[in-house]
C-alpha cells in the first residue's frame, strides 16, 4: 500500500525521464511531468530566470516599486503557482505591464500604499474568478468579454500610458535624457530583428543594457544607493491602504489578466498537446493568490509570462521542474538588497526608451486580438463602442463623484463593457443587428507576446 501511495505521489508531483534525458528526439518535446536530466533542467530553469529578468525588473523601476520586494513576490508567485495547479501548468509569474497606468494613478492620488491596495482588491478579484471558473466554467467570460471588448481594453490601458514614455516632467521619461533614449530603443529594434531565438526574444533586455552603459558613458547613472546596499537581506514590504477613491483604477486590470492566463493555456496546450482546459480556473485561482500576496507586502501584481512560453517553444522542454528552478533562483536573487538597488539604479532616459515601445506593444496588442478573431468593424455594435472607449481611456476622461475619482482606464472599461452589451440588446429587438450574437473564445496572451514571435 505504501508503495502504491508513493507511485501515486510521483506520478502527480513528480517527473519522469524523457528519453534518455540528455536528448529530445526530432518532433518530441518534454511534456510538463517530464524532465531532462538534472544538470539539463537547472540550466533550462536559468534560462527562464534570464527570460523574465527584463520586463519584470521593468516594471517597478517604472513605477517607483522596490525591484528586490517585486522579485521576491515573482518568485513566491511562480512556486505558489505551481503548487496550486498541481505541477502540471508550466509558466513564470512576473510582473504585469497592465499594472502600469493604475499604479501611476493611484500613487499620485494616495500614495504607494494606496497603489499596494489596489493590487491587493485586483489579487482578490482574480482570486474569485479563478474559484467561479473552477466551478462553472469559462463561458460566462466568454460572453462578457467578446473579442471586440477585451481587445478595446487592453488597448485603451496600453495607450493611456503615451504621455508616462514621453515624461510627466523633465526629469523623467524619454525628455529626461534623449540621446540614451533613442539609444535603447534603437537597439531594442536593432536586437529584434538581427536575431532569432532567445537573444531575439530577450530584446528589450539586450536594449536596456546597452541603453545603461550609453548612460554610464554620459554620466547618468548614480550608484549612490548601491554603497548603502547589503549583499544579504530581505526586502522592504509596504503596508497596503485600501482607498475606494483609487480601487475602480484596478478592476480593469482584472479582465485584461483574465484574457492572458487563458491565452497562455491555449499556447501550451497547442504546443504540448496536453490539454490545459481542466486547469484554467487553477491557474486564474493561482495568478490571483500571487497578485494577492503582492499587494500584501508591495510588489507588483502578476501575470503568466510570453517570454517563458518563448523559451519553451525554442527548446521543446514544457517540464515544470525548469519553473522551479526559476522560481527558487528568483527567490534567492530576492535576498539581496545589494542586487534589487542595482536594478534601481536604471536612468530615466534608458526606461523612457522602453518604454516607448512598451505601451505602443501593449496597444497594439488589443489590436491583434481584434484580428485573431477577425472582429466585424462594419457592424455599429462592435464599431461604437470601441471608438468611444478609446477615446475616453486615451484622452484619460476623469469623472468625480464625491471623494471617488473614475480616470479614463475606468471610464473606458465601462463604456466598452456597457455600451457593447446595450447596443448588442437593442439591435437585436429591433432587428437591426448584423451579425449573430456568439462570441469567440476569449483570447489571449500579454503584453510582451509581440517579442515573443
Amino acid at each position: 500500500m505504501a508503495g502504491k501511495a508513493w507511485g501515486a505521489v510521483r506520478r502527480q508531483w513528480g517527473w519522469s525521464v524523457a528519453g534518455d534525458g540528455r536528448t529530445i528526439p526530432p518532433g518530441g518535446v518534454v511534456a510538463p511531468d517530464e524532465r531532462l536530466s538534472w544538470p539539463r533542467t537547472i540550466g533550462i530553469g536559468l534560462q527562464h530566470v534570464v527570460a523574465m529578468f527584463g520586463a519584470t525588473f521593468l516594471v517597478p523601476i517604472i513605477t517607483g516599486f522596490s525591484p528586490q520586494t517585486t522579485l521576491f513576490f515573482s518568485a513566491v508567485g511562480t512556486i505558489g503557482f505551481l503548487l496550486i495547479t498541481r505541477n502540471r501548468v508550466p509558466s513564470y509569474l512576473g510582473s504585469s505591464f497592465a499594472f502600469i497606468a493604475p499604479i501611476g494613478a493611484a500613487t499620485l492620488s494616495g500614495g504607494q500604499s494606496a497603489a499596494v491596495g489596489g493590487i491587493l482588491v485586483a489579487g482578490l478579484l482574480l482570486t474569485a474568478v479563478g474559484v467561479l471558473v473552477h466551478v462553472v466554467g469559462t463561458h460566462w467570460i466568454e460572453v462578457t468579454m467578446p473579442p471586440v471588448v477585451t481587445g478595446t481594453i487592453v488597448m485603451l490601458i496600453g495607450f493611456n500610458l503615451a504621455p508616462a514614455a514621453w515624461g510627466v516632467n523633465e526629469d523623467s521619461g524619454f525628455r529626461a535624457a534623449p540621446v540614451t533614449a533613442i539609444c535603447t530603443l534603437g537597439a531594442i529594434v536593432l536586437c529584434t530583428v538581427l536575431f532569432k531565438g532567445i537573444l531575439g526574444r530577450l530584446s528589450i533586455l539586450v536594449g536596456v543594457v546597452v541603453g545603461y552603459l550609453v548612460a554610464l558613458l554620459r554620466d547618468e547613472v548614480s550608484f549612490e544607493a548601491m554603497r548603502g546596499a547589503s549583499w544579504i537581506g530581505l526586502p522592504t514590504f509596504v503596508t497596503p491602504t485600501i482607498k475606494p477613491g483609487v480601487l475602480a483604477l484596478f478592476v480593469p486590470v482584472v479582465l485584461v489578466l483574465i484574457a492572458e492566463n487563458i491565452g497562455h493555456l491555449k499556447s501550451v496546450t497547442a504546443m504540448t498537446g496536453r490539454d490545459m482546459d481542466p486547469y484554467t480556473g487553477r491557474a486564474l485561482l493561482a495568478d490571483g493568490v500571487a497578485t494577492t500576496f503582492a499587494g500584501l507586502g508591495g510588489g507588483s501584481g502578476t501575470t503568466t509570462y510570453a517570454e517563458n512560453i518563448g523559451v519553451m517553444a525554442a527548446t521543446k522542454v514544457y517540464s515544470t521542474a525548469a519553473y522551479w528552478v526559476a522560481g527558487l533562483t528568483a527567490l534567492l536573487l530576492s535576498m539581496s538588497p545589494k542586487f534589487g538597488a542595482a536594478v534601481a539604479t536604471v536612468p530615466a532616459g534608458v526606461i523612457g526608451g522602453a518604454a516607448t515601445l512598451l505601451y505602443g506593444m501593449i496597444g497594439l496588442l488589443g489590436a491583434r486580438i481584434w484580428i485573431q478573431n477577425k472582429v466585424d468593424f462594419s457592424d455599429p455594435v462592435n464599431l461604437t463602442p470601441a471608438a468611444i472607449a478609446l477615446i475616453v481611456g486615451i484622452a484619460n476622461f476623469t469623472w468625480q463623484v464625491g471623494d471617488l475619482t473614475f480616470t479614463g482606464i475606468a471610464l473606458g472599461t465601462a463604456v466598452a463593457i456597457g455600451l457593447y452589451h446595450l447596443m448588442r440588446v437593442l439591435s437585436r429587438w429591433r432587428g437591426t443587428h448584423q451579425e449573430p450574437a456568439s462570441p469567440a473564445s476569449v483570447p489571449g496572451g500579454d503584453e510582451q507576446d509581440v517579442l515573443a514571435h
